[in-house]
């Protein structure tokens, strides 16, 4: 697995390659898409990143939101949200849409309201 070299941290909204691998149970497994969740200000000043894995499942649910990218539907699923070392990027494929990213923080702050 290659480590992605960038000039400048990954920001939220910022679609990475990312090997999931080990998992453990029902966690998403392999190297797939991911969005990057977490804040700008943490992503600058540490080696690690909350993300959320992509998936082209068509299993709905209420903290997964839709979204297109490469020319695939599919979910972020806001359910497997999990911290990452900055080791586990392998490249970064795009970003979603600022749409896609309000829609994003609105359901993260429904899962932990209280």
């Amino acid at each position: 697995m290659g480590v992605v070299r960038v000039a400048e941290a990954p920001t939220r909204g910022d679609i990475f390659l990312i090997n999931l691998d080990p998992t453990v149970g029902r966690e998403i497994k392999k190297t797939r898409p991911c969005v990057i969740v977490s804040p700008d200000e943490l992503n600058a000043h540490l080696s690690t990143f909350l993300i959320a894995p992509l998936t082209t499942g068509k299993h709905a649910c209420p903290f997964r939101i839709g979204c297109r990218f490469q020319k695939k539907d599919g979910y972020i699923v806001l359910d497997q949200i999990r911290t990452i070392d900055q080791r586990r990027l392998v490249k970064k494929l795009g970003r979603i849409t600022p749409v896609t990213t309000t829609k994003v923080l609105d359901t993260l702050q429904e899962m932990f309201a209280e």
